[in-house]
């Protein structure tokens, strides 16, 4: 993440047209199915390139790993995860590192290469801009709800999927020139994601809780059970010092705040541009692309719910 934006991933001049982006992320399992879990940890961490709207070229793994608790067939199902992730990426794996661990982790370094003028930043927002979600919310409820023993057959396919898929679609509209900035929803929620580019921006933003997706009906009846991670329930408090969310119920709140893993991407679209960019979502077959909000002028408040 750049320090000065808090944008996705650091990006290194090249030359008077290309740069490279770089980025690293890992995290312990968060499911049980091992090469599952390798996939979910690489789109993961793809995913910062293509939020800046480059294109992963190499990566290094990177795992931990408690030697008497987990045995080499189930390492190599988790590397195997991993290397088909970035394949389908076109992403190459080329070294890695592994150390003794108290607890598993796996992730990857990566490195992309982007056009300098294709650079997607959370910096460019300006009022007028639709606020465009590419998948839908939940993944730190639905994922909270599986260590439980909570979650239906049915949602833990559905998130296993969902967290599966990349944000490869950030590439492809970067190199049209058709949204003005993005950023991809992980750990800190939509909330908290879309507070940093309203600050990188100097914007404020409006947000309709009604139209902000989540993974299944399951999740609504999960927050009802208070099924809620920590890091979410931290998202909503933080929220509470940069959002006015009056308009939104607590099952609302909790969504926006949700912390997520390989989530979607939140996009900034000029008005003009909103029919080509949908158009391109639903040809790439994104798992939504929800209007969710707007950009506005720089207000008290960084968001706020409106009905």
């Amino acid at each position: 993440m750049n320090s000065s934006t808090f944008d996705d991933a650091g990006v290194y001049r090249l030359d008077s047209q290309r740069a490279l982006v770089q980025t690293v992320d890992f995290f312990t399992p968060i499911v049980d199915d091992p090469f599952a879990y390798g996939q979910i940890a690489a789109a993961n961490a793809l995913s910062d390139v293509f939020a800046m709207g480059g294109r992963p070229i190499t990566a290094l793994n990177l795992m931990g790993f408690p030697q008497d608790l987990v045995s080499p067939n189930t390492i190599a199902k988790i590397l195997r995860g991993g290397l088909e992730k970035t394949a389908e990426a076109g992403c190459a794996i080329i070294g890695g590192h592994s150390i003794r661990n108290p607890e598993p982790v796996y992730g990857l370094a990566v490195t992309g290469i982007v056009g300098l003028r294709n650079i997607l930043s959370n910096a460019n927002a300006r009022a007028g801009d639709f606020l465009v979600l590419t998948k839908p919310l939940g993944t730190g409820i639905a994922t909270t709800a599986i260590k439980r023993g909570m979650a239906s057959p049915a949602l833990e396919k559905k998130v296993i999927a969902l967290m599966s898929r990349t944000n490869a679609v950030g590439a492809e509209l970067a190199e049209k020139k058709i949204v003005r900035a993005a950023t991809d929803i992980t750990g800190f929620g939509l909330l908290g994601h879309l507070a940093n580019m309203c600050r990188a921006s100097k914007v404020s933003a409006e947000l309709f809780p009604d139209r902000i997706p989540a993974i299944s009906p399951e999740i609504s009846e999960l927050i009802e059970r208070d099924c809620i991670p920590g890091g979410t329930r931290d998202n909503l408090k933080a929220a509470a010092k940069t959002s006015d969310l009056k308009s939104a119920s607590l099952l609302e709140r909790v969504l926006m705040s949700d912390a997520q893993t390989s989530g979607g991407l939140l996009l900034a679209v000029r008005e003009s541009q909103l029919p080509n960019v949908q158009r391109i979502l639903k040809k790439l077959k994104t798992p939504c692309a929800s209007v969710i909000g707007r950009i506005t002028r720089r207000k008290s408040r960084l968001i706020c719910t409106t009905k």
